[in-house]
């Protein structure tokens, strides 16, 4: 699993600081660019903003303590999903804090942003790393 990954459609509350607001406002123009039938998949996937990974996401991805993660997927890929399995909740975590900081041009950011979506949601449709390092989405 690699250590860079790219990747709410929930309100974020307006007593949040204007610069969580602004990057909530990026993930929104980013998940209403993505083309159906894609779009649909997201009625399966939570997609929540948080400030940085939290300890056990590090640790579940072998992270360092100077290793980057903008976005993760943490779920069952529908390519895994079986008849037995019960359900699993799905969530793509974007974390503000390593985008705002790795790309502080607005114009750079907005498009990191759409890019770690494409990509998380990407895992959730079971294409792994391998692949879309091939379709030039890394």
């Amino acid at each position: 699993m690699p250590k860079r990954r790219r990747g709410s459609r929930s309100a974020l509350p307006d007593r949040l600081p204007r610069g969580h607001r602004r990057f909530e406002a990026l993930v929104s123009v980013a998940l209403s660019r993505i083309p159906d039938p894609f779009r649909r998949a997201f009625d399966e996937v939570a997609v929540v903003i948080a400030d940085e990974p939290d300890d056990e996401q590090r640790r579940d991805n072998g992270l360092g303590p100077d290793d980057v993660l903008y976005g993760l997927y943490e779920g069952v890929p529908r390519t895994e999903w079986g008849a037995d399995w019960a359900a699993v909740p799905n969530k793509i975590t974007l974390f503000r804090l390593p985008l705002e900081t790795d790309f502080p041009d607005p114009d750079d950011l907005a498009e990191e942003v759409r890019v770690t979506v494409i990509h998380e949601l990407a895992h959730h449709l079971g294409i792994d790393d391998d692949r879309l390092e091939e379709l030039g989405v890394h």
